[in-house]
């Protein structure tokens, strides 16, 4: 694992203020997406609330001192905060690879934990865009990848967040290499990432991340049918009320693409 260096802050800490009692019910609204369940520790629990606040940092090594049950709030603050607020392109990098390393990690030891799986496939999927996709499919990552989603959904069928990227590996894949290689090689199919977006977006309707992930998918897939579709599914997630600091951050992300 490389070095921990400061981490770059979430600007807007003030405005989404949890505790231990307001996280818990808020939960399920907050997890419908990864399906984590609601932690009967305390001391996770509190990791959580950092993270919904937005302090991710505190979040990630509170998350540390917990061995694997803070696997998940870890992994979830590090991706987090590589998505959206880290600058340094090799501080990135090595969030997306630690994370995969201990998701990895936390699959060995807990291998019926959907977001074990999940974290990976997302991780390891991250670390490939922020490379080479090309080069990451040629290394063999997109069947781990693939496998990883398609394990988090076997586990859990309602995991909405592991449909919506299934989707997004079976379109990029067809985006990058085209869609007889595709297929051929990865199994990746237009029809199958159509099943998983429209399947995701069900479960979560109103996630500004499920919104602009299946906007960015359907151009990937054919930006001519589904250019209209996509934008308004980005016009949807701009107008998202965020509930907490990730959803915030999704929201800025897409109205800022709007705006450009």
């Amino acid at each position: 694992m490389h070095d921990t260096p400061v981490w770059d802050p979430f600007p807007y800490v003030h405005q989404h203020l949890f505790d231990s009692e307001n996280l818990q019910n808020h939960w399920a609204r907050l997890h419908d997406g990864d399906q984590e369940p609601l932690p009967l520790d305390p001391e996770v629990l509190q990791a959580w609330v950092l993270y919904h606040c937005g302090e991710f940092e505190a979040a990630f090594r509170a998350g540390r001192l917990l061995g694997p049950a803070g696997y998940a709030v870890m992994n979830k603050a590090c991706l987090i905060q590589a998505d959206y607020l880290e600058r340094n392109e090799a501080a990135r990098l090595n969030l997306y690879f630690d994370t995969a390393e201990r998701a990895k990690a936390h699959m060995a030891a807990e291998p019926g934990n959907p977001n074990a799986h999940y974290f990976y496939g997302y991780a390891l999927g991250r670390y490939s865009q922020s490379t080479s996709v090309a080069q990451a499919l040629v290394k063999g990552y997109g069947e781990k990848i693939k496998t990883a989603f398609e394990t988090a959904i076997a586990l859990n069928p309602r995991h909405a967040d592991a449909h919506i990227a299934l989707g997004s590996f079976h379109a990029e894949v067809i985006d990058k290499v085209g869609a007889m290689i595709g297929n051929i090689t990865y199994g990746a199919k237009r029809e199958t990432a159509l099943h998983h977006f429209r399947t995701g977006l069900a479960l979560i309707p109103r996630a500004a991340i499920a919104l602009t992930e299946y906007a960015r998918g359907l151009l990937m897939l054919d930006i001519e049918q589904f250019e209209s579709e996509a934008m308004c599914l980005y016009e949807q997630a701009a107008a998202v009320q965020p509930l907490d600091a990730m959803e915030h951050l999704g929201v800025l992300q897409v109205q800022a693409e709007l705006a450009s």
